[in-house]
């Protein structure tokens, strides 16, 4: 979604004519969901895809039409034997596409704005209206928000402080994480807030679980004490790379509410000096690796530190979902199940073993 508006808003700056196609609502089983985006233009070329088969064969035909009447329209779509007889693409389901011509200007500055907030860690959630179903709201057009509800910008509005105002008391809040939702022919599309994943620990499960968790939407930041450990070449999708002592570099660290700790470090007092520098610092979710025996000692010498026996009892170790993992790709993929399932579900794990012991 990100590469394809910087592709669109390259287009849009370069004048090509591009047909805007996206998925505003589907039911039932589609090749792709709600958000889903392609662009089309009047060369028949494209970016993006809205699942393949006949009904993007469809949009294509439908946006090249738009693109040479100037006119926007939202095509809907039944996947029954219409739309897949050739090529097996039966869902069953049903899809709803915005399909409208773009230009500069206006067009331009909505899709910056987007942009940025596509990059932007708190997210936001464009409201697109695509049935006539409230007086007032002009249909096709496009209002952004930001994650406090704010309009940061709107498309095909002509009055959109009064148009957003209409719109609010259906947004949801974005760290409920929501799907996109449709409330009275409007499309509700979130671009979710991005949480912060802290990986102590530059070894091999650390570098696994980076790799993975940045496809997974999590900003990645790695600290090892060893420079060789956090370097592009080993970490490239890593947002930050922090090499120095963990008693050094934790303790300045910014943590916040958003932000996943992940102590993953080659041995028993790095993992240690590690937990006690982050377990009472806030964070949403903190989890150690190790044996229940490894960590069971650890707990029991940060209780006689003086870390609170609440904070201990908030950290998820050992770590991951288990799904027997033995290799270390297994062990990342139990592990960011678990980020994932945490962060999706408001911190509910499913088939995650008990904790390793008690703090009390």
């Amino acid at each position: 979604m990100r590469e394809l508006i910087q592709h669109l808003r390259q287009s849009l700056r370069e004048g090509r004519d591009v047909a805007y196609c996206r998925l505003v609502e589907t039911r039932g089983s589609t090749p792709q969901k709600a958000g889903a985006l392609m662009l089309v233009y009047a060369d028949g070329s494209q970016a993006g895809t809205l699942g393949g088969g006949c009904v993007e064969a469809e949009v294509k035909r439908r946006a090249l039409a738009v693109l040479a009447e100037k006119r926007p329209m939202v095509a809907r779509f039944q996947l029954d034997s219409d739309y897949g007889w050739d090529d097996g693409l039966i869902c069953g389901g049903r899809m709803q596409v915005l399909i409208e011509p773009l230009a500069g200007g206006q067009s331009y500055a909505y899709f910056e704005t987007l942009d940025h907030c596509l990059r932007d860690a708190d997210g936001g959630t464009e409201a697109i209206v695509f049935e006539d179903k409230r007086p007032g709201l002009p249909l096709t057009a496009s209002f952004l928000f930001d994650r406090q509800n704010q309009l940061l910008a709107s498309l095909h509005a002509d009055q959109p402080e009064a148009n957003a105002a209409m719109l609010v008391a259906d947004l949801k809040p974005l760290l409920e994480r929501p799907r996109p939702y449709v409330e009275r022919g409007v499309a509700y599309l979130p671009t979710l807030p991005r949480c912060r994943l802290v990986i102590i620990g530059g070894g091999h499960v650390g570098k696994a679980v980076a790799n993975l968790a940045s496809e997974l939407d999590f900003d990645v930041w790695v600290v090892d004490d060893r420079e060789e450990f956090v370097t592009a070449e080993r970490f490239p999708t890593a947002q930050r790379r922090i090499a120095g002592p963990v008693g050094e570099v934790l303790p300045h660290l910014e943590i916040n509410a958003d932000t996943y700790c992940l102590i993953v470090t080659r041995g028993h007092n790095h993992d240690e000096e590690a937990l006690f520098h982050v377990a009472e610092r806030g964070a949403r979710y903190v989890g150690m690796i190790g044996s229940r025996r490894k960590i069971k000692m650890i707990f029991d010498d940060l209780l006689n530190e003086g870390v609170s026996p609440e904070a201990l009892a908030k950290v998820y170790a050992p770590l991951g979902v288990d799904i027997g993992s033995q290799t270390v790709p297994e062990i990342a993929v139990s592990i960011c199940a678990e980020l994932v399932a945490h962060r999706n579900l408001g911190g509910r794990v499913p088939g995650r073993p008990a904790r390793s012991c008690q703090t009390k």
